[in-house]
């Protein structure tokens, strides 16, 4: 197995999601992934839920995050967890930028 150690910034594009998200994975072995996630304001990511666990930590914006049966307004310098399988989702409320911690990581994002 080969490990890729760097991920210069210029090599990664952002990929276009859905109207108003973008994402780019930022670096990833198999065991982990980051992803900078780019919202405009009024997006909305449905909930939904997976196997792996999730950090995700605001950069920049203003967000509604439902995660399990709570929900919280996030802003720029908070984190959430999400531990395997529980429901979430979020809804932007000004454009901002997060960037999403996933383990192990997410094959249907490479």
């Amino acid at each position: 197995m080969t490990v890729k150690n760097h991920f210069p910034a210029g090599d990664i594009k952002l990929e276009l999601v859905a109207d108003g998200l973008s994402r780019k994975v930022c670096a990833h072995n198999d065991n982990v992934m980051v992803v900078e996630v780019h919202f405009e304001a009024g997006v909305t990511v449905p909930l939904h839920h997976h196997v792996h666990e999730q950090i995700t930590y605001v950069m920049s914006g203003k967000f509604e995050f439902t995660v399990g049966n709570k929900t919280c307004i996030v802003n720029a310098g908070d984190s959430l967890y999400k531990q395997p399988n529980i429901e979430h989702g979020a809804t932007c409320l000004e454009a901002g930028m997060l960037l999403d911690i996933f383990t192990p990581h997410r094959e249907d994002f490479l």
